[in-house]
C-alpha cells in the first residue's frame, strides 16, 4: 500500500508544502482569531501528522496570536496556511492543491459564529451571463493547484 502524499501552498507559489500520512479531522473554528487570519467568517483547518509535513519552498512566517498559538502565513502574497498550537499544526483547507474530500466535520467554537452564518446560502445567486463571461477573461497569477518544478518569485506575469 502506498502512503498518501498531499500537496498545496499559497497564492504566489513562494510556500509549498508536501504532507506524507493520513490527515486528522477537518473543522471550522468560528474564534475572533480565526476570522480575523482568515479575514473571513471561520477559518478552515485539518490537522496534519506529527513529522509529516515538508515545506518544499519557502516555509510560512508566523505571528503569535495568543500565548500558545503561532498562525502562519506567506510573508509575500500573505495566503492564511497553518494554526500552530502545543498540541499539533493545522493547515488551512483552502491551501490544498486538492480539496475535495476536507469538508469540515466538526464546528470549534460554535459560541462564537457570527448570527447569521447559517443564512448565507439562502442569498440569491448571481446569474449574470455577461459577469462569468467577463470571470473567464481574468489572467490568474496564482500559482496552479499542483506541484511545478519552478515558479517565478513574484508568480507568474504574462
Amino acid at each position: 500500500m502506498t502512503e498518501t502524499v498531499r500537496t498545496g501552498g499559497c497564492q504566489c507559489g513562494a510556500v509549498r508544502f508536501r504532507i506524507k500520512g493520513a490527515l486528522g479531522r477537518p473543522s471550522i473554528c468560528h474564534c475572533r482569531m480565526c476570522q480575523k487570519q482568515f479575514g473571513s467568517f471561520f477559518g478552515a483547518l485539518v490537522t496534519v501528522p506529527r513529522d509529516g509535513v515538508e515545506w518544499t519552498r519557502e516555509e510560512p512566517s508566523y505571528f503569535q496570536s495568543s500565548v500558545n498559538i503561532d498562525r502562519g502565513f506567506c510573508a509575500r502574497c500573505g495566503t492564511p496556511l497553518t494554526y500552530r498550537q502545543p498540541g499539533g499544526l493545522e493547515i488551512a483547507i483552502g491551501a490544498f492543491d486538492d480539496r475535495s474530500d476536507l469538508a469540515p466535520q466538526i464546528q470549534v467554537n460554535y459560541a462564537s459564529r457570527l448570527p447569521w452564518l447559517e443564512k448565507i446560502f439562502e442569498a440569491p445567486v448571481h446569474d449574470d451571463p455577461d459577469y462569468y463571461a467577463r470571470q473567464e477573461q481574468i489572467i490568474s497569477f496564482q500559482h496552479p493547484d499542483h506541484e511545478t518544478a519552478n515558479w517565478p518569485q513574484q508568480g507568474l506575469k504574462l
